[in-house]
């Protein structure tokens, strides 16, 4: 295998995969208001804490992974809220649109379970 690949591919890897999370937990934040007006019209229960948790989360989880400290822990944690998310907010056996969706968070499922069985990699703070 490439060495450069060996070396530098975990570093590059978990940045891409966690990416998605940071950028859409920022994006919650800044939209707050409109992120709790969307979980409430899925009609779930408390929407501005489930909001909240959504972003803590989301940008957590994120930088647990980016910077490879408790990545999987890190990791842990966004498999767990994307399950409810992905049943919930991208149900493709009742919206057809929503299938590329699903089917998204179906692979970052995967990909969180691939940082929980290997780890961060040789650039991380766990490693340090």
């Amino acid at each position: 295998m490439n060495e450069v690949v060996t070396k530098f591919g975990p570093l590059v890897g978990r940045t891409l995969i966690a990416l998605i999370f940071l950028i859409a937990g920022i994006k919650k934040a800044m939209a707050f208001a409109g992120t709790s007006g969307y979980i409430a019209s899925k009609g779930l229960p408390m929407p501005d804490v489930l909001a909240a948790i959504a972003v803590v989360i989301e940008v957590g989880g994120a930088a647990m992974i980016i910077l490879g400290w408790k990545a999987r822990l890190g990791a842990l944690a966004l498999l767990v809220f994307l399950i409810p998310v992905t049943l919930i907010f991208h149900p493709a056996w009742s919206n057809p649109g929503e299938f590329n969706n699903f089917m998204k968070n179906l692979s970052i499922m995967g990909a969180m379970l691939y940082v929980m069985a290997y780890g961060s990699g040789p650039f991380s703070l766990d490693r340090r």
